[in-house]
């Protein structure tokens, strides 16, 4: 006789609210930055929200500077369109203007160069949190919490999240969606009608 109960799943874990820095935290973290490479990669990283392994492959050509954008290869193979604002814009450039290579990768590695690792940028914000006077682990995957938290609680749809940071489903953005306490006082205060 079979035991009905092997057919059975596991319930699922809830899942866990994605850490993110806070603005203060973030300044901090941008303060600790010592060369242009790691300016650039901080700002780029928290501007476009990418996971580690889409910048990893990027190349300078892909970037749009006109629109500032760039388009990522995510998880799947699906291609998505990122943006990055005017702090991100400069340091890139600064970092391409500062580089004296031809290699066809964004980032490169500082000696020797040729397209930098995602285990040497995960070592390069390592490098960058060690200096800074943080006491939360630091990652790229970090800033891309950053960004979907900040964007929600300026108010960004989250649909235009979920666009931007690539999840296939909205359930996937909808983690970030735990806003700060002021802000949910102030939608309360919007939105509620007695």
């Amino acid at each position: 006789m079979r035991n009905p109960t092997m057919k059975l799943k596991e319930p699922k874990l809830g899942k866990r609210v994605p850490k993110a820095l806070t603005i203060d935290e973030l300044e901090m973290l941008r303060d600790s930055c010592t060369s242009v490479l790691e300016h650039a990669l901080v700002e780029f990283f928290f501007a476009t929200g990418c996971r580690v392994g889409d910048i990893h492959k990027l190349d300078r050509s892909a970037i749009d500077w006109q629109r500032g954008c760039v388009n990522v290869i995510g998880k799947g193979n699906k291609e998505r369109e990122v943006y990055f604002g005017s702090k991100a814009r400069i340091w890139l450039q600064r970092y391409l203007n500062h580089r004296g290579d031809k290699d066809a990768a964004l980032f490169v590695t500082e000696r020797k160069p040729h397209r930098i690792s995602i285990h040497q940028i995960e070592y390069i914000f390592n490098r960058i949190a060690n200096r800074s006077d943080l006491q939360t682990k630091i990652s790229p995957h970090k800033l891309r919490h950053t960004l979907a938290t900040v964007l929600l609680n300026q108010g960004a749809p989250l649909v235009a999240v979920q666009s931007i940071l690539g999840h296939e489903k909205p359930e996937t953005t909808q983690l970030y969606a735990s806003l700060s306490g002021t802000v949910r006082q102030q939608a309360y205060q919007r939105y509620f009608v007695q």
